[in-house]
């Protein structure tokens, strides 16, 4: 059991990152949940070693007395009428047998089920549950895919090595299908529903669910979105399988009654129901009124590039101005972007540098935050799913030295910047449409920094994504992908310090992968409004 003390020690060394809730907000805290549970394998096998090693000991004192007892048997008296074989017999039956009553009775559990019971505070919850669930939905949605291709693991982007690939069984399908009918989400509850009852109809098996219990939930799930004859169907494919089914008998004759008094409409205001319905996923009025330009930028459609415009984006060396620092070796800067103006700075960052960057804010992460426009005050929030850590320069010489190389290249002072933030993303992680700058609308934004409103924004990629993941400018049709050890840098005010609403982005929801990036937010203050950067800020 020496491996399940090792595992104690292992908990108790991650316990200040695994004491975080929000596990699914955040790949990179997601791994020390993988080393945990591996380690807890190992556990669950030494125990399982330890019970075979005393049914062995148990085996063999039986074996060897059943070859006894046959002996003795054929001949009680002639065996017993040895003096050793009285004693033996005696001795066996008073203190041996009480002996393996005391090995059969021994819990070789305990050291487990302690260190099970120790590692369990750490465990995700049901609310990282939901989240992930809802997770899968988003990029369901986002990035269209149907319940299949997420069931079999398939996903655009994923390893071809089936060692890293899981499938949904009937029972993952029907369990997010009951977190979109807890959340009210009857468009997601058929989907996942019609999964399970298609895996469940090829023969697959369940240990928690049945036909008739999908086919409840699929038809009131259909009736709520107005299918009242798919409603129907179910409801009659559920009471074949069970006749006395009370709520369904019930639903029958509501449904045919509802169904005989339904208005005929025209076949085409059907049509414009549904592709309504496909549209908005089951949401009555989308607070996010630009989602499908915005998840269209996130699948590489709808980007607004012309061939003519794109012409006139080039590639070059830079050096600010014969920086001292960049004179003999300038740094690679692409246009990304014409209007605002947005570059791409390639291999900014070493391997070795951004190592040290997720070495020191992993064990700080914790879920970001979004400032309320109305009260300021910092909350975490459903369309922001990743976790961030600050970084001052004062706590390491690599993030110093990611400050220096900021000014040096953008010309900007940094010194009343805001520190180096540090984020991982989570399952589909994402931050939906936003502006980097405070607006007209919100007075105390960045009131208590004391140094203005964010003037840019540079921002470090940190990892490769192998699907998803864009930052998209929504409002423009951009969209930049992130590609490990480079940077992207825009002004989000003009010069005249009027914000500039072009630059309203998005982080896309990662859908394979492990994103880390890391951004500087430059203020005004300590600024002169003047083209310092090589980089031209347009009217």
């Amino acid at each position: 059991m020496a491996v399940c003390q090792r595992l104690l020690i292992h908990i108790l060394l991650f316990a200040s990152s695994l004491a975080h809730n929000d596990f699914f907000t955040s790949i990179g805290q997601m791994t020390d949940l993988l080393f945990l549970e591996k380690d807890l394998i190992t556990c669950l096998k030494s125990y399982i070693r330890a019970e075979e090693d005393k049914l062995e000991q148990v085996k063999k004192w039986a074996d060897k007395l059943n070859i006894l007892s046959n002996a003795a048997i054929e001949d009680p008296e002639g065996f017993l009428g040895h003096p050793v074989n009285a004693f033996k017999l005696i001795k066996r039956l008073n203190t041996e047998w009480g002996e393996l009553e005391n090995l059969v009775l021994t819990d070789m559990s305990d050291v487990f089920i302690s260190n099970l019971t120790i590692q369990k505070q750490y465990f995700p919850n049901d609310d990282d549950q939901t989240g992930a669930a809802k997770a899968l939905m988003r990029l369901q949605d986002t990035y269209q895919l149907d319940t299949n291709t997420i069931s079999t693991g398939d996903l655009p982007g994923a390893s071809s090595d089936t060692s890293l690939r899981s499938t949904l069984t009937v029972d993952d399908c029907f369990d997010l299908g009951k977190v979109a009918y807890s959340e009210a989400d009857y468009y997601h509850t058929e989907l996942w529903m019609t999964q399970a009852l298609k895996q469940l109809d090829k023969g697959e098996t369940s240990s928690i669910v049945d036909t008739v219990t999908i086919l409840d939930y699929l038809s009131y799930s259909v009736y709520q979105q107005g299918k009242l004859q798919r409603a129907l169907d179910f409801t009659r494919r559920l009471l074949k399988l069970n006749p006395a089914h009370q709520r369904a008998n019930g639903n029958l004759k509501y449904f045919e009654y509802q169904l005989a008094k339904q208005i005929k409409v025209e076949e085409r205001g059907e049509e414009e129901q549904d592709r309504q319905r496909r549209e908005t996923r089951g949401r009555p009025d989308d607070y996010l009124p630009e989602r499908k330009g915005y998840e269209q930028l996130c699948r590489g459609e709808g980007i607004r590039m012309t061939p003519h415009r794109q012409s006139r984006l080039f590639c070059r060396y830079y050096d600010n101005n014969h920086h001292p620092r960049y004179v003999i070796g300038p740094v690679r800067q692409e246009d990304e972007w014409d209007q605002p103006h947005i570059v791409r700075y390639h291999n900014i960052l070493s391997d070795k540098e951004m190592e040290k960057v997720k070495e020191l804010a992993k064990p700080r992460l914790h879920r970001a935050t979004i400032s309320n426009p109305l009260t300021g005050v910092l909350e975490t929030a459903h369309y922001r799913i990743s976790k961030s850590a600050w970084l001052g320069a004062f706590e390491h010489p690599v993030v110093d030295k990611l400050n220096q190389r900021i000014e040096d290249i953008t010309g900007l002072d940094v010194t009343t910047a805001e520190d180096l933030q540090v984020a991982n993303y989570g399952v589909g992680g994402q931050y939906e449409p936003h502006f980097d700058f405070g607006r007209k609308d919100e007075p105390d934004a960045f009131e208590e920094l004391g140094t203005g409103n964010r003037i840019a924004t540079w921002l470090f990629y940190m990892s490769d994504v192998q699907a998803g993941g864009a930052t998209v400018f929504t409002d423009i049709g951009a969209a930049v992908l992130p590609k490990k050890g480079t940077a992207v840098f825009w002004y989000n005010l003009y010069p005249s310090g009027e914000g500039d609403y072009r630059t309203r982005h998005a982080a896309c929801p990662v859908l394979v992968g492990n994103k880390w990036v890391s951004n500087k937010w430059i203020h005004e203050r300590g600024q002169e409004f003047r083209r310092r950067c090589g980089l031209q800020e347009t009217d």
